[in-house]
């Protein structure tokens, strides 16, 4: 059996040598790697709703708003401070409360996620988003009477294979980043269901 050798990482192509940085990253400063992940591909979410958006209304004969640089922004901030640490330190303690030797972790993880995290969650995602965009309380209750429940509901439809996988099956490491990349797409949905 022939040894396998190590490519020097300047052979390796650009993908191999991004992916090598993030994981080195990753293990010397994990919070700080996923709260900037968070934050970039929270922002790319935003953009991809503003994007399909504008193609929608040049579809429709409208015309196409310019990309709001500053929606992105909130969507930034919201990824970097708020998605990247509370979701590490979730997916942390859910592995000391309901760890893999319990014979229902399976079931307990994704009742615990689906049904006390994805509200509670989605709910800090108004309030905040409600602080960025510097609207007062009234407005708040407002998007909350008219949005929470159709986009708690459409989270519970699209998140729940997905955290089911990332769950019980993603390494507790890449959770996050597993959870930021299918977020790219939520957050283009959260992005249009709130206007």
């Amino acid at each position: 059996m022939m040894p396998v050798q190590s490519l020097p990482m300047g052979d390796a192509s650009i993908q191999i040598r991004l992916l090598q940085h993030y994981l080195i990253l990753l293990k010397k400063y994990p919070i700080l790697t996923k709260s900037v992940t968070s934050g970039i591909l929270t922002a790319l979410g935003n953009l991809l709703s503003q994007i399909l958006e504008a193609r929608k209304k040049a579809h429709n004969g409208a015309l196409a708003n310019q990309i709001d640089s500053a929606g992105a922004a909130r969507y930034a901030i919201y990824g970097l401070v708020i998605t990247g640490p509370v979701s590490h330190y979730f997916y942390q303690l859910m592995e000391v409360w309901l760890p893999s030797t319990d014979p229902l972790c399976i079931v307990k993880r994704l009742l615990l996620d689906r049904l006390v995290f994805a509200p509670g969650f989605l709910l800090i995602f108004y309030f905040v988003m409600n602080i960025l965009e510097a609207k007062g309380w009234k407005d708040f209750e407002k998007k909350m009477r008219g949005s929470y429940l159709t986009a708690l509901k459409m989270n519970w439809k699209v998140w729940t294979p997905f955290q089911f996988i990332n769950i019980n099956f993603v390494p507790v490491q890449f959770r996050v980043l597993f959870a930021n990349v299918v977020a790219l797409f939520w957050y283009a949905y959260l992005a249009s269901v709130r206007k």
